[in-house]
Protein backbone atom coordinates (compact mmCIF):
# COMPACT_ATOMS: atom_id res chain seq x y z
CA UNK A 1 0.00 0.00 0.00
CA UNK A 2 1.51 3.39 -0.47
CA UNK A 3 0.99 5.59 2.10
CA UNK A 4 0.84 9.69 1.45
CA UNK A 5 1.87 12.54 3.20
CA UNK A 6 1.05 16.53 2.60
CA UNK A 7 1.94 19.76 3.41
CA UNK A 8 0.25 22.56 4.85
CA UNK A 9 1.74 25.86 6.11
CA UNK A 10 5.25 23.95 5.27
CA UNK A 11 4.06 21.19 8.20
CA UNK A 12 4.17 17.88 6.72
CA UNK A 13 1.25 15.77 7.14
CA UNK A 14 0.81 11.95 7.51
CA UNK A 15 1.25 9.12 6.96
CA UNK A 16 -2.53 8.78 5.21
CA UNK A 17 -4.11 5.77 2.73
CA UNK A 18 -5.21 6.91 -0.33
CA UNK A 19 -8.46 6.38 1.07
CA UNK A 20 -8.20 8.77 3.76
CA UNK A 21 -6.38 11.34 1.21
CA UNK A 22 -9.38 11.07 -0.59
CA UNK A 23 -11.92 11.71 1.89
CA UNK A 24 -9.80 15.06 2.74
CA UNK A 25 -10.45 16.29 -0.80
CA UNK A 26 -14.39 15.50 -0.48
CA UNK A 27 -13.92 17.68 2.88
CA UNK A 28 -12.15 20.71 0.91
CA UNK A 29 -9.14 20.33 3.30
CA UNK A 30 -6.84 20.00 0.59
CA UNK A 31 -7.15 20.75 -3.17
CA UNK A 32 -5.30 20.86 -6.78
CA UNK A 33 -2.24 22.97 -5.02
CA UNK A 34 -1.37 20.91 -1.97
CA UNK A 35 1.70 19.26 -2.13
CA UNK A 36 1.98 15.65 -1.35
CA UNK A 37 4.65 12.94 -1.58
CA UNK A 38 3.98 9.24 -1.91
CA UNK A 39 6.13 6.41 -3.32
CA UNK A 40 3.41 6.76 -6.19
CA UNK A 41 5.08 10.62 -7.34
CA UNK A 42 8.65 9.00 -7.67
CA UNK A 43 9.76 10.40 -4.54
CA UNK A 44 8.86 14.06 -5.08
CA UNK A 45 6.80 16.73 -3.37
CA UNK A 46 4.22 17.07 -6.59
CA UNK A 47 0.86 19.07 -6.44
CA UNK A 48 -1.98 17.01 -5.97
CA UNK A 49 -3.70 18.14 -9.38
CA UNK A 50 0.00 16.12 -10.66
CA UNK A 51 -0.85 12.54 -8.77
CA UNK A 52 -3.27 9.92 -9.46
CA UNK A 53 -5.61 11.22 -6.41
CA UNK A 54 -6.63 13.97 -9.25
CA UNK A 55 -9.19 11.41 -10.55
CA UNK A 56 -11.15 12.35 -7.18
CA UNK A 57 -9.87 16.12 -7.37
CA UNK A 58 -11.46 16.35 -10.72
CA UNK A 59 -14.86 15.15 -9.93
CA UNK A 60 -15.36 17.27 -6.98
CA UNK A 61 -13.48 20.31 -8.34
CA UNK A 62 -14.25 20.68 -11.79
CA UNK A 63 -17.08 18.33 -12.51
CA UNK A 64 -17.14 20.55 -15.56
CA UNK A 65 -13.82 20.47 -17.46
CA UNK A 66 -14.33 17.33 -18.82
CA UNK A 67 -11.57 17.62 -21.66
CA UNK A 68 -9.12 17.91 -18.68
CA UNK A 69 -10.47 14.92 -16.74
CA UNK A 70 -10.78 12.71 -19.56
CA UNK A 71 -7.07 13.31 -20.18
CA UNK A 72 -5.76 13.00 -16.66
CA UNK A 73 -7.49 9.54 -16.64
CA UNK A 74 -6.17 8.47 -20.17
CA UNK A 75 -2.51 9.04 -18.35
CA UNK A 76 -2.94 7.56 -15.36
CA UNK A 77 -4.35 4.48 -16.99
CA UNK A 78 -1.08 4.23 -19.35
CA UNK A 79 1.10 4.91 -16.55
CA UNK A 80 -0.56 1.93 -15.01
CA UNK A 81 0.41 0.15 -17.67
CA UNK A 82 3.78 0.33 -17.70
CA UNK A 83 3.55 -0.01 -13.84
CA UNK A 84 3.71 3.83 -12.98
CA UNK A 85 1.24 5.52 -10.32
CA UNK A 86 -0.46 8.57 -11.08
CA UNK A 87 -0.50 11.04 -13.96
CA UNK A 88 2.31 11.85 -16.27
CA UNK A 89 4.81 14.17 -14.97
CA UNK A 90 7.28 14.84 -18.15
CA UNK A 91 10.19 17.24 -18.37
CA UNK A 92 9.61 18.12 -22.21
CA UNK A 93 11.05 21.78 -21.92
CA UNK A 94 14.22 20.38 -20.36
CA UNK A 95 14.70 17.14 -22.47
CA UNK A 96 15.20 18.99 -25.67
CA UNK A 97 17.10 22.27 -23.71
CA UNK A 98 19.99 21.49 -25.04
CA UNK A 99 19.42 21.25 -28.49
CA UNK A 100 20.44 24.65 -29.59
CA UNK A 101 23.09 25.66 -27.25
CA UNK A 102 26.89 24.98 -28.31
CA UNK A 103 28.74 22.11 -27.40
CA UNK A 104 32.44 21.59 -28.11
CA UNK A 105 33.82 18.83 -30.13
CA UNK A 106 35.21 17.22 -26.87
CA UNK A 107 31.77 16.87 -25.37
CA UNK A 108 30.37 15.24 -28.79
CA UNK A 109 33.67 12.83 -28.34
CA UNK A 110 32.57 12.33 -24.52
CA UNK A 111 29.02 11.13 -25.71
CA UNK A 112 30.60 8.36 -27.89
CA UNK A 113 32.88 7.25 -25.94
CA UNK A 114 30.73 6.12 -22.72
CA UNK A 115 29.90 2.51 -22.29
CA UNK A 116 33.02 1.44 -22.17
CA UNK A 117 35.00 -0.42 -19.48
CA UNK A 118 36.57 2.69 -18.63
CA UNK A 119 33.54 5.26 -19.08
CA UNK A 120 30.73 3.27 -17.39
CA UNK A 121 29.68 4.74 -14.56
CA UNK A 122 29.43 3.17 -10.79
CA UNK A 123 25.31 2.41 -10.61
CA UNK A 124 25.42 5.47 -7.57
CA UNK A 125 26.65 7.92 -10.21
CA UNK A 126 24.36 7.70 -12.37
CA UNK A 127 22.56 10.76 -12.81
CA UNK A 128 18.88 11.21 -11.57
CA UNK A 129 17.17 14.04 -13.79
CA UNK A 130 15.80 13.98 -16.94
CA UNK A 131 18.82 13.49 -19.78
CA UNK A 132 19.23 16.58 -22.06
CA UNK A 133 20.02 15.29 -25.68
CA UNK A 134 21.66 17.30 -27.80
CA UNK A 135 24.07 15.27 -29.90
CA UNK A 136 21.58 13.62 -32.15
CA UNK A 137 20.47 16.70 -33.83
CA UNK A 138 24.21 17.48 -34.88
CA UNK A 139 24.14 13.58 -36.42
CA UNK A 140 21.07 14.57 -38.37
CA UNK A 141 22.08 17.50 -39.45
CA UNK A 142 24.97 15.82 -40.89
CA UNK A 143 23.32 13.31 -42.91
CA UNK A 144 20.53 16.25 -44.46
CA UNK A 145 23.54 17.87 -45.42
CA UNK A 146 25.11 14.64 -47.02
CA UNK A 147 21.89 13.88 -48.35
CA UNK A 148 20.72 17.23 -49.94
CA UNK A 149 24.36 17.23 -51.83
CA UNK A 150 23.81 14.13 -53.28
CA UNK A 151 20.54 15.28 -54.14
CA UNK A 152 22.50 18.10 -55.69
CA UNK A 153 24.36 16.08 -57.86
CA UNK A 154 21.75 14.31 -59.46
CA UNK A 155 18.97 17.15 -59.77
CA UNK A 156 21.58 19.50 -61.61
CA UNK A 157 23.97 16.89 -63.06
CA UNK A 158 22.07 14.09 -64.26
CA UNK A 159 24.91 11.67 -62.49
CA UNK A 160 22.70 8.21 -61.64
CA UNK A 161 25.68 7.57 -59.75
CA UNK A 162 24.73 9.45 -57.03
CA UNK A 163 21.26 7.68 -56.49
CA UNK A 164 22.99 4.75 -54.28
CA UNK A 165 23.96 7.13 -51.68
CA UNK A 166 20.67 9.57 -51.84
CA UNK A 167 18.77 6.05 -50.85
CA UNK A 168 21.19 4.58 -48.42
CA UNK A 169 21.88 8.13 -46.69
CA UNK A 170 18.04 9.54 -47.07
CA UNK A 171 17.04 6.02 -45.49
CA UNK A 172 19.10 6.25 -42.65
CA UNK A 173 19.72 9.66 -41.76
CA UNK A 174 16.57 9.84 -39.46
CA UNK A 175 16.74 6.41 -37.96
CA UNK A 176 19.96 6.48 -37.48
CA UNK A 177 19.91 10.24 -35.65
CA UNK A 178 16.76 8.64 -33.18
CA UNK A 179 19.39 6.02 -32.50
CA UNK A 180 21.98 8.29 -31.23
CA UNK A 181 18.94 10.18 -29.38
CA UNK A 182 18.35 6.72 -27.69
CA UNK A 183 21.84 6.23 -27.04
CA UNK A 184 21.74 9.89 -25.35
CA UNK A 185 18.55 9.16 -23.16
CA UNK A 186 20.62 6.14 -21.65
CA UNK A 187 21.83 7.11 -18.51
CA UNK A 188 23.31 3.70 -17.07
CA UNK A 189 25.74 4.91 -19.90
CA UNK A 190 26.65 1.03 -20.06
CA UNK A 191 26.35 0.64 -23.69
CA UNK A 192 29.08 1.64 -26.12
CA UNK A 193 28.39 3.05 -29.23
CA UNK A 194 30.71 -0.32 -30.57
CA UNK A 195 27.47 -2.26 -29.61
CA UNK A 196 25.01 -0.09 -30.72
CA UNK A 197 26.02 -0.09 -34.28
CA UNK A 198 26.60 -3.98 -34.10
CA UNK A 199 22.81 -4.33 -33.06
CA UNK A 200 21.69 -1.37 -35.87
CA UNK A 201 23.06 -3.33 -38.83
CA UNK A 202 22.99 -7.31 -37.51
CA UNK A 203 20.01 -6.60 -35.00
CA UNK A 204 18.13 -4.92 -37.66
CA UNK A 205 18.49 -7.39 -40.57
CA UNK A 206 18.45 -10.49 -38.54
CA UNK A 207 14.67 -8.99 -37.41
CA UNK A 208 13.47 -8.72 -41.51
CA UNK A 209 15.29 -12.05 -41.76
CA UNK A 210 12.59 -13.39 -38.89
CA UNK A 211 10.03 -11.14 -40.28
CA UNK A 212 10.09 -12.27 -43.68
CA UNK A 213 10.78 -16.26 -42.31
CA UNK A 214 7.04 -15.64 -40.40
CA UNK A 215 5.43 -14.15 -43.64
CA UNK A 216 6.92 -17.30 -45.76
CA UNK A 217 4.34 -19.37 -43.08
CA UNK A 218 1.64 -16.36 -43.25
CA UNK A 219 1.40 -14.68 -46.84
CA UNK A 220 -0.56 -11.08 -47.13
CA UNK A 221 -2.29 -9.86 -50.39
CA UNK A 222 -3.44 -7.15 -50.58
CA UNK A 223 -3.57 -4.59 -47.62
CA UNK A 224 -6.61 -4.18 -46.00
CA UNK A 225 -8.03 -4.00 -42.20
CA UNK A 226 -7.51 -7.48 -41.49
CA UNK A 227 -4.24 -7.72 -43.39
CA UNK A 228 -2.91 -4.82 -41.71
CA UNK A 229 -3.16 -6.12 -37.47
CA UNK A 230 -1.82 -9.20 -39.27
CA UNK A 231 1.01 -7.39 -40.57
CA UNK A 232 1.44 -5.51 -37.07
CA UNK A 233 1.39 -9.05 -35.14
CA UNK A 234 4.54 -10.31 -37.81
CA UNK A 235 6.75 -7.49 -37.89
CA UNK A 236 6.75 -6.48 -34.28
CA UNK A 237 6.95 -10.69 -33.19
CA UNK A 238 10.35 -10.16 -35.56
CA UNK A 239 11.44 -7.56 -33.42
CA UNK A 240 10.78 -9.29 -30.15
CA UNK A 241 12.54 -12.11 -30.75
CA UNK A 242 15.97 -10.20 -31.78
CA UNK A 243 15.24 -7.40 -29.21
CA UNK A 244 14.78 -10.27 -26.63
CA UNK A 245 17.80 -12.42 -28.06
CA UNK A 246 20.14 -9.15 -27.40
CA UNK A 247 18.59 -8.41 -24.30
CA UNK A 248 19.60 -11.70 -23.13
CA UNK A 249 22.53 -11.92 -24.26
CA UNK A 250 24.06 -8.33 -22.73
CA UNK A 251 22.55 -8.99 -19.61
CA UNK A 252 21.26 -5.52 -18.75
CA UNK A 253 18.68 -5.14 -16.11
CA UNK A 254 17.89 -1.15 -16.41
CA UNK A 255 14.51 -0.02 -18.48
CA UNK A 256 16.47 2.70 -19.86
CA UNK A 257 19.11 -0.24 -21.48
CA UNK A 258 15.92 -1.93 -22.67
CA UNK A 259 14.69 1.18 -24.40
CA UNK A 260 17.93 1.84 -26.13
CA UNK A 261 18.25 -1.90 -27.70
CA UNK A 262 14.34 -1.87 -29.05
CA UNK A 263 15.01 1.18 -30.56
CA UNK A 264 18.24 0.31 -32.16
CA UNK A 265 16.56 -2.93 -33.39
CA UNK A 266 13.75 -0.89 -34.64
CA UNK A 267 15.92 1.37 -36.71
CA UNK A 268 18.01 -0.48 -38.14
CA UNK A 269 14.88 -2.54 -39.29
CA UNK A 270 13.15 1.17 -40.36
CA UNK A 271 16.69 1.95 -42.09
CA UNK A 272 16.82 -1.28 -44.34
CA UNK A 273 12.99 -1.52 -45.03
CA UNK A 274 12.96 2.38 -46.29
CA UNK A 275 15.97 1.69 -48.57
CA UNK A 276 14.13 -1.33 -50.26
CA UNK A 277 11.03 1.07 -50.60
CA UNK A 278 13.15 3.70 -52.43
CA UNK A 279 14.84 1.38 -54.53
CA UNK A 280 11.23 -0.38 -55.60
CA UNK A 281 9.42 2.73 -56.43
CA UNK A 282 12.01 4.16 -58.28
CA UNK A 283 12.40 1.68 -60.65
CA UNK A 284 8.67 1.07 -61.18
CA UNK A 285 8.03 4.98 -61.70
CA UNK A 286 10.96 7.20 -61.41
CA UNK A 287 13.53 9.42 -59.40
CA UNK A 288 10.79 11.59 -58.70
CA UNK A 289 8.70 9.41 -56.79
CA UNK A 290 11.52 7.81 -55.24
CA UNK A 291 12.60 11.19 -53.66
CA UNK A 292 8.83 11.66 -52.19
CA UNK A 293 9.39 8.03 -51.03
CA UNK A 294 12.64 8.96 -49.32
CA UNK A 295 11.37 12.08 -47.76
CA UNK A 296 8.02 10.65 -46.46
CA UNK A 297 9.26 7.67 -45.00
CA UNK A 298 12.18 9.64 -43.58
CA UNK A 299 9.91 11.72 -41.27
CA UNK A 300 7.60 9.27 -40.39
CA UNK A 301 9.91 7.59 -39.04
CA UNK A 302 9.92 9.21 -35.99
CA UNK A 303 6.66 7.17 -34.69
CA UNK A 304 7.37 4.38 -36.98
CA UNK A 305 9.49 0.88 -35.86
CA UNK A 306 12.12 2.80 -33.78
CA UNK A 307 9.61 3.56 -31.16
CA UNK A 308 7.44 0.87 -31.32
CA UNK A 309 11.17 -1.36 -30.96
CA UNK A 310 11.43 1.00 -28.00
CA UNK A 311 8.16 0.47 -26.13
CA UNK A 312 9.16 -3.15 -26.61
CA UNK A 313 12.51 -3.44 -25.30
CA UNK A 314 11.79 -1.25 -22.19
CA UNK A 315 8.80 -3.85 -21.07
CA UNK A 316 10.91 -6.81 -21.67
CA UNK A 317 13.15 -4.89 -18.72
CA UNK A 318 9.97 -3.38 -17.00
CA UNK A 319 8.69 -7.03 -16.56
CA UNK A 320 12.42 -9.16 -15.82
CA UNK A 321 13.80 -6.51 -13.40
CA UNK A 322 17.04 -7.77 -12.04
CA UNK A 323 16.95 -11.35 -13.26
CA UNK A 324 17.87 -13.33 -16.42
CA UNK A 325 15.52 -12.63 -19.28
CA UNK A 326 13.13 -16.54 -19.55
CA UNK A 327 10.66 -17.47 -21.62
CA UNK A 328 8.06 -16.46 -18.52
CA UNK A 329 8.90 -13.13 -19.65
CA UNK A 330 7.33 -13.47 -22.76
CA UNK A 331 3.92 -14.63 -21.53
CA UNK A 332 3.61 -12.18 -18.50
CA UNK A 333 0.79 -10.15 -18.75
CA UNK A 334 1.87 -6.98 -18.24
CA UNK A 335 4.24 -7.68 -20.84
CA UNK A 336 1.67 -8.47 -23.20
CA UNK A 337 -0.51 -5.72 -22.19
CA UNK A 338 2.44 -3.41 -23.31
CA UNK A 339 3.01 -5.53 -26.29
CA UNK A 340 -0.40 -5.37 -27.86
CA UNK A 341 0.23 -1.43 -27.84
CA UNK A 342 3.30 -1.49 -30.81
CA UNK A 343 1.07 -4.24 -32.64
CA UNK A 344 -2.36 -2.07 -32.69
CA UNK A 345 -0.08 1.15 -33.67
CA UNK A 346 1.63 -0.76 -36.46
CA UNK A 347 -1.96 -2.37 -37.65
CA UNK A 348 -4.05 0.91 -37.12
CA UNK A 349 -0.66 2.74 -39.47
CA UNK A 350 -0.87 0.60 -42.14
CA UNK A 351 -4.90 0.37 -42.06
CA UNK A 352 -6.51 2.09 -45.46
CA UNK A 353 -8.29 4.35 -43.19
CA UNK A 354 -10.46 7.04 -45.70
CA UNK A 355 -11.17 9.27 -42.86
CA UNK A 356 -8.50 11.90 -43.74
CA UNK A 357 -7.77 11.16 -47.29
CA UNK A 358 -4.38 12.44 -48.70
CA UNK A 359 -3.21 13.51 -45.46
CA UNK A 360 -1.13 12.42 -42.55
CA UNK A 361 -3.32 12.69 -39.42
CA UNK A 362 -4.21 8.90 -38.70
CA UNK A 363 -0.14 8.24 -38.69
CA UNK A 364 0.80 11.80 -36.27
CA UNK A 365 -2.26 10.63 -33.75
CA UNK A 366 -0.39 7.30 -33.46
CA UNK A 367 3.04 9.38 -33.20
CA UNK A 368 1.65 11.00 -30.22
CA UNK A 369 0.49 8.42 -28.96
CA UNK A 370 3.49 6.24 -29.27
CA UNK A 371 5.73 9.24 -27.83
CA UNK A 372 3.84 9.12 -25.28
CA UNK A 373 4.31 5.87 -24.07
CA UNK A 374 8.12 6.50 -24.62
CA UNK A 375 8.34 9.30 -22.07
CA UNK A 376 6.31 7.00 -19.89
CA UNK A 377 9.18 4.43 -20.18
CA UNK A 378 12.01 6.86 -19.28
CA UNK A 379 9.87 8.60 -16.30
CA UNK A 380 9.73 4.46 -15.19
CA UNK A 381 13.37 3.99 -16.02
CA UNK A 382 14.57 7.05 -14.34
CA UNK A 383 12.94 6.14 -11.44
CA UNK A 384 14.09 2.39 -10.92
CA UNK A 385 18.11 4.22 -10.97
CA UNK A 386 16.22 6.83 -8.48
CA UNK A 387 15.48 3.46 -5.91
CA UNK A 388 18.46 1.83 -6.98
CA UNK A 389 20.62 4.88 -5.76
CA UNK A 390 18.37 5.19 -2.60
CA UNK A 391 18.24 1.12 -1.54
CA UNK A 392 21.50 0.04 -2.92
CA UNK A 393 19.54 -2.70 -4.08
CA UNK A 394 19.48 -4.28 -7.52
CA UNK A 395 15.69 -3.96 -9.40
CA UNK A 396 13.40 -5.71 -7.36
CA UNK A 397 11.73 -9.53 -8.80
CA UNK A 398 8.05 -9.17 -9.24
CA UNK A 399 6.02 -9.29 -6.01
CA UNK A 400 8.13 -7.27 -4.35
CA UNK A 401 7.41 -3.80 -5.83
CA UNK A 402 5.80 -2.66 -2.75
CA UNK A 403 9.17 -2.68 -0.59
CA UNK A 404 9.10 0.89 0.52
CA UNK A 405 12.71 3.10 -1.16
CA UNK A 406 14.20 6.42 -0.46
CA UNK A 407 13.50 8.47 -3.62
CA UNK A 408 15.75 12.12 -3.89
CA UNK A 409 14.02 15.26 -4.31
CA UNK A 410 15.95 18.38 -5.61
CA UNK A 411 18.81 17.54 -3.03
CA UNK A 412 16.41 16.32 -0.27
CA UNK A 413 15.90 12.58 0.77
CA UNK A 414 12.32 11.20 2.35
CA UNK A 415 12.84 8.25 4.43
CA UNK A 416 9.68 6.27 4.48
CA UNK A 417 11.20 3.39 7.22
CA UNK A 418 9.30 3.50 10.16
CA UNK A 419 9.57 7.15 10.31
CA UNK A 420 5.89 9.66 10.17
CA UNK A 421 5.86 13.33 9.92
CA UNK A 422 9.82 13.53 9.44
CA UNK A 423 12.45 14.65 6.88
CA UNK A 424 16.22 13.27 6.77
Amino acid sequence: MDYWYYKREDEEHGPLSSAQMRALIDEKQIGAKTLVWSEATGGRWLSLSRTILAETLEEEEHPGDQARSAFIRASTRINQYVGEEGSADFHLKSLFSDVFKRHTREEAELVFISGTSLTTPNEQEIPLSWPKPWLFSRVLLVLVITYLILYGCTLFFGSVLTIPGMIAIGSFAAPFALVVFFYELNAPRNISMLRVLQMFFVGGVASIFVTLILYSFIPIGEIGFFSAIVIGVVEEVGKLIIIAYLIKKTQVKYILNGLLIGAVVGAGFAAFESAGYALSFGLQYGTGVMIDVIFERGWLSIGGHVVWGAIIGAALLLVKRGGPLQKKHLTDRQFLKIFIIPVLLHAVWDMPIALFPDTRIVQLILIAVAWYLILTMIQAGLRQIAALHTSGKKPEQAGEDEQEVQTLSRGQTMSRMGRKDKKE
